[in-house]
């Protein structure tokens, strides 16, 4: 007698939502689970061509630089639209949690899909989060999740998400987290002088790093014909202590930080058949940032910064001819802040971005270019006059596959784009120059693909070599009074790199699945300026020249094991490479063990974590020491 089989629920769209050339590269599912990671940040030191900026413990800011470029050159997209800072450009992924995150991928270049907003082409490389997207079997109306962890540094976390099916073609998810940490660690801290002898060896804690968090997430998923939409509504509230820097014998600040983050955003696709498809895209974000800074040693600050973001996008592509399709997006954008700091600007800016873009898919060939207009207005409070720029930046991509049965791909682009100044920069009291030009950068990458898969294991490598080039870098330089410093497009800087990337995963016996994930990254970033400088083609500071990761997991039935392990190379704090400004590489190794069980009709998940298993202590950021070995346990519980 037949069986009847059960399959989750599949979103059909037109074969034109999306063309890849270059491949890139993904933590989802499982895998995100497994890491040690609190945050996208965490998670995102595994891939390769990434340099984590963390100023140390739960609480502290981390940012993301890709292949040298520069925090400011990666745009990062959540469900597909960008998030932005005007102020100062700089996204925290430590703000946003792995709780409800179902895939983290990176692009470098951009995401090769002609498929996409103009702002999506206009970036040097792109992070794109996309939360989970409730599914249900049938005759399932409700998923209910709850977490809860507790771990060092007094590390409380809970978080609850819910999954309501409210018709066939509607479903509603909201996710809420609360975090508190006292943020204190023990570390040990030690300098040695330039002769060898030890400066500094103590040991101390941690203080002034403590975090409340509160984030609330809400979503609404709706089905069309050969589409869909979707409604999100965001709120992030945080109150942190700052804990700075350890020097001159100080061990604890008087810095204060208050992040108020909202964002409303909403996303409509539909395709009329075969040939043609259009996205609309729609964002209102308002943040609101207060600070103090009550050390007794400086003048007191006590500044709030508001910021509003106004958002709107549209993308449309038409299929020309078989395997050759083309694309026109528009996005809008409108960004103002404002602030209660002395002779503020009050700055408010325009930007429209028009893409055109094409792309040819022919048996073992696919080719994709696009060109990108930007035309930039800033107003400010202080200057009647207006102050314009507009940029031009084509790109080019190819993917060959020279054998048959796709197993090996050969690909290649060339890339050029710009980052305008943020507001900081250009506005800034008695620092910001409103004279700057962008910062313009080219890419060339050429790499490979090889996907195999052998009886019950399946095997990947990549790698890509890849030459950057930063012209009209934005630097601070001093006037030559203490604290004025003003802003100039003096730096130009030469990077070199290669980027290895493989995975490993298959059934070892029976019921043992193992995955391995490994990756290396070489890079060359050297700045070359101005031959008369005495750092004149010197490694420009935190790049290390290695760096790398691994990742292996075993599965048997219910119970899983992970282990992690990071590294970082030599590299330099200042743009002078020399012993005072060195930095010892620097490694990390993670441990962490979950089981599954079902108790009173619930699916359970306890968990247990060591971070730093061989207590190295180090720092990401001079004089920023991070936390030695931490333990962390947890219990998640579904209904």
């Amino acid at each position: 007698m037949d069986s009847l089989q059960h399959v989750g629920e599949v979103v059909v769209l037109s074969k034109l939502t999306f063309r890849e050339v270059i491949p890139s590269q993904q933590l989802k599912g499982e895998e995100l689970e497994r890491l040690s990671a609190l945050s996208v940040a965490d998670a995102m030191r595994y891939f390769s061509g990434v340099q984590l900026k963390d100023y140390g413990g739960v609480g502290g800011v981390k940012t993301v630089d890709v292949r040298s470029m520069g925090t400011n050159h990666l745009a990062v997209s959540y469900d597909g639209i960008v998030l932005g800072n005007a102020q100062n450009g700089q996204i925290d992924l430590g703000q946003f949690s792995l709780d409800n995150i179902e895939e983290v991928t990176l692009y470098n270049g951009q995401k090769s899909a002609i498929f996409q907003a103009a702002s999506d082409f206009a970036s040097a490389s792109s992070v794109y989060m996309r939360t989970r997207m409730p599914r249900f079997k049938v005759g399932e109306r409700t998923h209910l999740k709850v977490r809860a962890k507790y771990g060092a540094s007094d590390l409380l976390r809970t978080s609850l998400l819910w999954e309501e099916r409210l018709s066939d073609d509607l479903s509603l998810s909201t996710n809420a987290e609360v975090m508190t940490a006292s943020g204190k660690y023990r570390f040990r801290y030690r300098r040695k002088n330039l002769d060898g002898t030890t400066a500094w060896d103590t040991t101390a804690t941690r203080q002034n790093g403590d975090i409340h968090a509160e984030r609330l997430e809400l979503n609404l998923h709706g089905i069309l014909e050969q589409g869909q939409w979707q409604a999100k509504a965001y709120l992030y509230n945080s109150a942190r202590g700052i804990p700075g820097a350890i020097v001159n014998n100080v061990w604890s600040r008087g810095e204060r930080q208050q992040d108020l983050n909202t964002f409303y955003q909403a996303s409509w696709q539909k395709s009329f058949g075969e040939k043609f498809s259009t996205r609309w895209l729609a964002k209102y974000a308002f943040y609101q940032t207060h600070y103090q800074n009550r050390d007794t040693t400086v003048l007191p600050v006590d500044n709030t910064y508001r910021q509003q973001e106004l958002y709107l996008s549209t993308a449309n592509v038409v299929e020309l001819l078989p395997g050759w399709s083309a694309s026109m997006s528009y996005d809008l954008r409108w960004n103002k802040l404002n602030a209660d700091a002395y002779n503020f600007a009050y700055p408010t800016r325009w930007n429209h971005i028009l893409s055109v873009a094409t792309a040819f898919d022919y048996r073992q060939l696919k080719v994709q270019a696009s060109v990108v207009g930007n035309y930039i207005i800033d107003n400010t409070y202080r200057n009647t006059s207006k102050k314009k720029d507009s940029q031009l930046t084509p790109a080019l991509f190819a993917n060959l596959y020279p054998f048959k049965g796709k197993w090996l791909s050969l690909r290649a682009y060339v890339k050029q784009s710009f980052r305008m100044p943020t507001f900081n920069d250009l506005y800034y009291t008695e620092i910001g120059s409103a004279n700057l030009k962008p910062e313009r950068a080219t890419q060339f990458d050429f790499g490979f693909l090889l996907n195999k898969h052998l009886k019950a294991t399946a095997l990947s490598l990549q790698a890509d070599f890849y030459y950057n080039k930063v012209e009209d870098k934005i630097i601070a330089y001093p006037k030559g009074q203490q604290f004025r410093w003003t802003m100039l497009n003096l730096g130009e800087v030469d990077i070199r790199g290669l980027d290895v990337v493989g995975s490993l995963s298959g059934t070892v016996f029976r019921n043992v699945t193992t995955t391995v994930r490994a990756q290396y990254t070489y890079q060359k970033a050297i700045d070359i300026t101005n031959p008369s400088r005495p750092f004149y083609r010197h490694q420009i500071p935190y790049i290390p020249r290695h760096s790398g990761s691994l990742i292996v997991g075993v599965d048997w039935q219910r119970l899983s094991l992970n282990y992690s392990f990071l590294y970082t190379g030599e590299r330099w704090n200042a743009q002078v490479n020399n012993d005072y400004n060195y930095m010892q590489p620097w490694y990390t190794s993670d441990f962490s063990a979950s089981y599954r069980f079902k108790l009173m009709g619930c699916e359970m998940k306890a968990l247990a974590e060591v971070n730093n298993l061989l207590d190295q202590q180090y720092d990401v950021i001079a004089n920023y020491p991070m936390p030695g070995r931490n333990f962390s346990v947890g219990v998640e519980v579904r209904f």
